[in-house]
């Protein structure tokens, strides 16, 4: 069904689609109590105000504390000057700010086209994608990371590459999963770029060493291989190949190797294959997908790296692919075997999140230079002839995929918010901080969130 073709028409569908966003996020998923954040912000307060050691802290009636490499702890000093309500909002303007970078690079130069009406539909679609809307409720720092990592695409693509590595080495520095983004550059055997990504990332983690010595022996020798500190394995949040596996009761080791090894060396052959043909967003988004699947915990918020796929998908004209993987993970879905993981439908629906990741590393369109495509149809259109009677049907054609595009944004937008309401009844609110929905009594304002100074 194509889309309204007036402003009015187009302005009164987005209040529309709007209006469902806001009623959903307000009443289906629960806040996440700022819960990350939390950890950042009473971490650096005991650190900096009380002379507590960095590791050494918990939130208040909770098991969990910080879990990051010492250099994270040194970048968010800030938040020592914060009170904590002036925290909450800082977390969501450096998100939404980092949220704009991640938009703007994955449009590409041609980003205006869209227009207001395109970008309205897109905000609408994005504010029910779980691992989204998770990551600003825990007040999560993955997407300044995407953002890091995706200005050094950004360079790569437009022939900068000399001046690419620091924001990968940045972000491999506040955390370990966006180190396989170095190995992408040495795989691809841009020397020059991966040695500035570990130099930064070494620098930066020399100055944490020298800023806190004990914790960063500490993090190194042991709460590096404790992932007990992090959350149980076989938590239904944890959709890597490791929370498969642990889902299964199969605590092999050997297997997650074998499983990891098989996923890298599709990972390796397929961007190298991207990058043969210099589409590097692609290289990237496969990387981003490759991450979440090895490393050994991957939060539903954590899939904020899977955008870049999705955007993959889209310029290459997959739209109705995308909208449904999409769609898919804006349910919640997982978190219907919260309880119960067990049997075949335990076994598929606990790990879809995890079959999408794995599907879009296989299947990922590859090859296609994100500048390719416009530039060949505005040159079509610029170099053709005036349409005449003898030629009806091309001028059918060029009119019906101008209003086909907006009804495939329309349609994108429209399944992605009917989408995000399945899955939602029946879930069972979970006391972990990774859970996809928490007691009513525990709300962002709550006494737990003013204990955690």
């Amino acid at each position: 069904m194509p889309g309204p073709r007036t402003d009015r028409g187009r302005l009164i569908l987005v209040l529309a689609l709007a209006a469902v966003v806001i009623a959903f996020t307000a009443t289906v998923p629960l806040l996440r109590d700022f819960f990350d954040l939390r950890v950042y912000y009473g971490t650096v307060h005991t650190w900096i105000h009380h002379g507590g050691r960095i590791y050494d802290y918990r939130v208040p009636g909770t098991a969990y504390g910080f879990t990051y490499p010492p250099f994270a702890a040194l970048a968010m000093l800030p938040l020592a000057g914060l009170g904590r309500h002036t925290a909450i909002v800082a977390s969501l303007l450096v998100n939404l700010a980092a949220l704009a970078v991640i938009l703007r690079i994955l449009a590409g130069p041609d980003w205006r086209r869209h227009g207001w009406y395109g970008w309205s539909l897109v905000l609408c679609g994005l504010a029910l994608f779980e691992p989204l809307r998770d990551t600003f409720s825990f007040g999560q720092v993955n997407l300044v990371l995407l953002a890091l990592v995706l200005l050094d695409c950004l360079l790569l693509t437009t022939g900068r590459g000399r001046r690419a590595g620091a924001g990968i080495g940045l972000a491999a520095a506040v955390k370990l999963t966006p180190a396989l983004f170095i190995g992408l550059l040495l795989l691809t055997r841009r020397w020059r770029a991966a040695g500035t990504a570990t130099v930064v990332a070494l620098a930066a983690t020399g100055l944490a060493a020298l800023a806190d010595p004990d914790a960063s022996r500490f993090y190194w020798t042991e709460a590096l291989w404790d992932t007990g500190r992090v959350g149980r394995l076989d938590y239904v949040s944890n959709q890597s190949l490791q929370g498969i596996l642990a889902r299964l009761g199969e605590p092999d080791r050997a297997l997650w190797a074998i499983a990891v090894l098989l996923v890298l060396s599709v990972w390796a052959v397929r961007s190298r294959r991207a990058v043969a043909a210099g589409d590097w967003t692609t290289a990237f988004a496969l990387t981003g997908s490759a991450a979440c699947l090895v490393s050994p915990i991957t939060w539903v918020h954590h899939l904020v790296w899977l955008l870049p796929s999705f955007a993959v998908l889209a310029r290459a004209g997959h739209v109705r692919v995308a909208g449904g993987l999409y769609a898919v993970l804006c349910t919640s879905v997982v978190w219907l075997w919260f309880s119960d993981a067990s049997g075949i439908d335990g076994f598929l629906g606990s790990n879809v999140y995890t079959w999408i990741t794995l599907g879009l590393l296989l299947f990922l369109p590859t090859g296609q230079p994100p500048d390719d495509r416009e530039p060949l149809t505005r040159s079509a259109s610029a170099t053709a002839p005036a349409p005449s009677t003898a030629r009806p049907a091309t001028v059918a054609v060029c009119a019906q995929s101008d209003s086909s595009s907006d009804a495939g944004d329309v349609a994108a937008a429209t399944g992605t918010a009917v989408g995000g309401t399945l899955g939602a009844a029946g879930r069972n609110p979970s006391s972990e901080p990774t859970g996809s929905t928490r007691p009513a009594a525990e709300k962002p304002q709550s006494s737990s969130w003013r204990a955690s100074s």
